[in-house]
């Protein structure tokens, strides 16, 4: 029922996305037909999961909490996080496919314009949600310390839409039925529109990180602390978004200074996730999180 933690439960079913993509990345590639109709059964049981319980989240939060205005951050748009998922996971389950020894039995159109469907889903709830926190920016300020974090959750949707879809626009030919007239052109056109979408995307994501990162500027000075809460690990999730639409875009356009400029930005991801790590076991040792309020110490 807390206002704050509640809407970090989506992670669950966010987490088991990135299990699934790990399964496709290093397990399909190596092994036989039955990982692929095993995966191929748990991508539509994932999509039915995420987009019912997507619904659900927002409908229960919207029954049992009041959020006001002042208090908005992007965190709000969390129970949306699994349908953003959808197209990163179809795009790198069709890429194993298709390096797979085993041979290819899966519907890659199906696969594909459902995860469209769901992250389009996805990202306008999305966007509606941040477009009402622009507006609570330009009203009530910059949010308060412990909710700070959340301004980069802002980052993720745009950055996981553009990733997918260039992901899946790169893979035209596999998605486009051999039997569509014009196939050519339809395979050129869709590879097109995906890098520009991409572009769009990508520079909103860029736009947000710059804009979240900003956020943080007081917190340079040393009268100023940020105190842990749960909202931390918004420093690492959303940014891997913006790292992955970078790749993606750099592999679309076969840019090698998009490349390296990815890479940098996962190595420093990477040394975020470890300071993160470390500052949540100490707020767990001294129980400043997951514990009754009415037994925090003061």
């Amino acid at each position: 029922m807390d206002q704050t933690e509640s809407l970090f439960i989506p992670a669950v079913t966010v987490s088991c996305a990135i299990i699934l993509i790990n399964i496709c990345e290093y397990g399909m590639p190596s092994s036989g037909l039955w990982l692929q109709r095993a995966v191929q059964l748990l991508f539509w049981i994932y999509v039915a999961v995420s987009f019912t319980f997507s619904a659900a989240m927002y409908l229960t939060l919207w029954s049992t909490q009041i959020f006001p205005i002042h208090t908005m951050t992007p965190v709000w748009v969390f129970p949306a996080y699994p349908l953003l998922l959808a197209a990163p996971f179809a795009s790198n389950f069709i890429k194993a496919a298709l390096q797979s020894d085993a041979g290819v039995l899966i519907n890659f159109t199906a696969v594909a314009f459902c995860a469209i469907t769901v992250q389009g889903t996805g990202f306008l709830i999305s966007f509606m949600v941040c477009a009402a926190f622009l507006y609570r920016l330009m009203t009530q300020k910059l949010p308060q310390d412990m909710q700070r974090p959340g301004v980069f959750i802002s980052i993720g949707p745009s950055g996981f839409t553009a990733a997918g879809l260039m992901a899946l626009g790169s893979q035209s030919e596999a998605i486009v039925p051999s039997d569509t007239p014009g196939r050519e052109h339809a395979i050129y056109s869709l590879k097109l529109l995906s890098i520009m979408l991409g572009l769009w995307l990508w520079g909103l994501s860029l736009w947000f990180f710059l804009v979240s990162v900003g956020s943080l500027h007081k917190y340079l000075r040393q009268e100023h602390k940020m105190p842990f809460q749960v909202t931390w690990w918004s420093f690492v999730f959303p940014n891997t978004a913006l790292v992955t639409a970078t790749i993606a875009l750099a592999d679309a356009l076969n840019s090698n200074g998009l490349k390296i400029f990815g890479c940098v930005m996962a190595a420093l991801l990477v040394l975020v996730w470890l300071l993160v790590f470390v500052r949540m076991i100490k707020a767990l040792w001294r129980r400043e999180v997951l514990w009754p309020k009415e037994l925090e110490r003061p």
